[in-house]
């Protein structure tokens, strides 16, 4: 859309007002019913809980030396921990306000909490302002700080003080309208990841909530505009999220906040949820899930994602190919570890009372651009799933994993991908893959002489032949180009996810030619479950009673367990296990190694 048909648009905009968020605009009445319903029961106790918990703490101090603890050291926990506990306080207090407004204490925390924020020398994260340029620095984190405060602004009304409407006027425009703007261009306003949703999105958001001046919200929007369509170009026409399902929660949750506000406001005229692939993405949830609360947790993802419900439910409204989620893995208000308020918000005010399954159906999914196959089968002995991936090693939040597999049976992931480890310095740097969740040497995948695979778009995989569905999906792959190996002629890795019995089993093999035999060969598999070596197999215990067995080519690998640690995203330490199968004797020019994983009751 040109800028001119803009604003043409934004001149006949409905008001920004709490009729964009309620029927009709009454917020008494549906606070009212939030409190009272039995559908928002647990909700409503968690953020009371939290409520109880906060109750006369003073917001902690953001210092200088908290402040310049990545610089100096890489390390960001430091510092977005009391960050993250400051938003975390004002979102409970809204709520609370909304869920109580005749408890005045409410109120007057969520005025300090305002003010409190509004003075923070920044709404960035020390990790993302670099050394200069701070009052223009527009990150993920100012830009939902600023949208947040524009919609607790719109939505508590004439129950803030003026001079609190006034204030964060004063800091969105300041921090945020003024230096989008004038300022940049930033980084993220090209990029085809979460950044673009987030910042893009929540700017635009704040200017529909908060601007009054036609002009200047038609230049903010239409820059959005381009920002977004680089957003969705990040996406294949199957949908699928590279990132993994945590950033599709993320960036494409602050796409759909942005486009439902843009669409209420415009009255339908600019809609993206027209748009065919903005379908494809909103589906890439339900097919993601290998069971339960465990994903397909390719790239910088956790193995088990909690759903926001709100999200969930606004997408199933719009799409009747969106599957609704089980109620029983919603996100909880405290899940977040960000205190992020507009899923908090929404997965109250968007949420309805359809189905509550207790699981997801049975689903069988190739995604051709990703290049993922994502199986999922119910059967009477339980929850079974498998993913596997090609792809390239230049994706958003790269991990080098092509040919990367992952096994669950009856909520135990057996063969796991170990998704994201702390975020520091280091991490997003140079010695990026020396961390195991990132290098391939933490997947499930082979080491060839010594070897691990590269990086970059070059170490990509070629799709030889994909198949879902049925009692048989089928994936393989060439993955000669993963490795720098110069005398590696062709290696290929087929799957096999039999689905008719009821137990499904996987049949991975691999096969490798050379123009000179290497010295050394080793096939690794990953896991968090400790590996028991047997005669013949390797057997790892699940819940229940329930395992797997593995079964190798035992006159050619003999297996050997190693131990290893790495830190997750919250820089806890956890041990996971390399089951490494080396070759009994020299390898050979050609080589062919075939592994069987049976489900078991143990």
């Amino acid at each position: 859309m040109l800028r001119s048909e803009l604003l043409a648009t934004v001149q006949n905009m409905e008001p920004a007002d709490t009729r964009l968020y309620y029927p009709n605009g009454d917020s008494a009445r549906f606070w009212s019913t939030v409190r009272n319903s039995p559908l928002y029961a647990e909700e409503v106790a968690e953020i009371r809980a939290e409520g109880n918990r906060l109750r006369g703490e003073k917001a902690p101090e953001l210092t200088y030396d908290l402040f310049t603890v990545f610089a100096r050291t890489g390390s960001r926990l430091e510092y977005e921990r009391p960050y993250f506990e400051r938003r975390r306080m004002l979102n409970t207090s809204v709520l609370l306000s909304l869920l109580e407004p005749e408890q005045e204490t409410h109120i007057h925390a969520v005025c300090e909490m305002i003010w409190s924020i509004c003075n923070e020398y920044t709404w960035c994260l020390p990790a993302h302002t670099g050394n200069s340029g701070i009052p223009e620095t527009i990150d993920l984190f100012s830009a939902e700080t600023g949208f947040a405060l524009s919609e607790i602004s719109c939505l508590l009304g004439d129950r803030l003080p003026v001079l609190l409407h006034t204030r964060i006027k004063e800091e969105v425009q300041r921090r945020l309208f003024g230096p989008y703007l004038n300022s940049g261009p930033y980084h993220w306003e090209t990029a085809t990841h979460n950044w673009a949703a987030v910042c893009s999105g929540s700017v635009g958001a704040a200017a529909m909530l908060m601007l009054k001046d036609p002009e200047m919200l038609a230049d903010i929007l239409f820059k959005v505009q381009g920002t977004m369509e680089y957003y969705l170009q990040g996406f294949g026409e199957d949908g699928a999220c590279l990132e993994g399902m945590g950033y599709w929660n993320y960036g494409f949750g602050y796409f759909v906040y942005y486009a439902d506000l843009l669409r209420r406001r415009s009255r339908g005229e600019l809609d993206w949820f027209r748009l065919e692939k903005v379908k494809s993405i909103a589906a890439f949830q339900q097919k993601c899930f290998l069971g339960g609360n465990v994903v397909a947790n390719f790239s910088d993802s956790q193995q088990r994602v909690s759903v926001s419900l709100g999200l969930s439910h606004y997408l199933g409204a719009i799409y009747s190919e969106v599957e609704s989620p089980p109620v029983s893995i919603r996100a909880s208000y405290t899940e977040d570890h960000c205190s992020r308020w507009a899923p908090a918000v929404r997965n109250l005010i968007w949420r309805s009372p359809v189905d509550s399954r207790s699981e997801w159906t049975s689903s069988s999914s190739y995604l051709p651009d990703a290049e993922w196959l994502v199986t999922r089968k119910i059967t009477p002995a339980g929850v079974f799933g498998f993913a596997a991936k090609g792809g390239n090693n230049d994706e958003p939040h790269n991990h080098n994993d092509l040919g990367q597999f992952i096994l669950l049976g009856d909520d135990t992931v057996y063969l796991s991908d170990l998704g994201s480890g702390e975020y520091t310095a280091g991490y997003f740097g140079a010695e990026r893959y020396t961390y195991d969740c990132n290098g391939s040497q933490g997947h499930s995948v082979p080491i060839i002489d010594g070897q691990l695979q590269l990086p970059g778009a070059g170490a990509c995989a070629k799709v030889l032949e994909a198949e879902a569905g049925g009692d048989e999906s089928v994936l393989k792959l060439d993955l000669t180009a993963a490795y720098g190996y110069g005398p590696l002629e062709r290696l290929t890795r087929s799957f096999s996810w039999q689905t008719a019995d009821i137990l499904p089993a996987l049949t991975m093999t691999d096969d490798f030619r050379f123009a000179e035999a290497p010295a050394a060969l080793m096939e690794r598999l990953v896991t968090f479950c400790q590996p028991v070596l047997e005669e013949g197999s390797v057997l790892l215990r699940g819940t229940g009673g329930k395992g797997l067995r593995i079964l190798y080519n035992t006159g050619a690998l003999r297996p050997e367990i190693s131990e290893h640690v790495y830190s997750d995203h919250f820089g806890e330490a956890r041990t996971w296990y390399g089951m490494d199968f080396y070759t009994t004797g020299k390898p050979g020019k050609q080589e062919s190694y075939e592994f069987e994983f049976q489900f078991m009751e143990t």
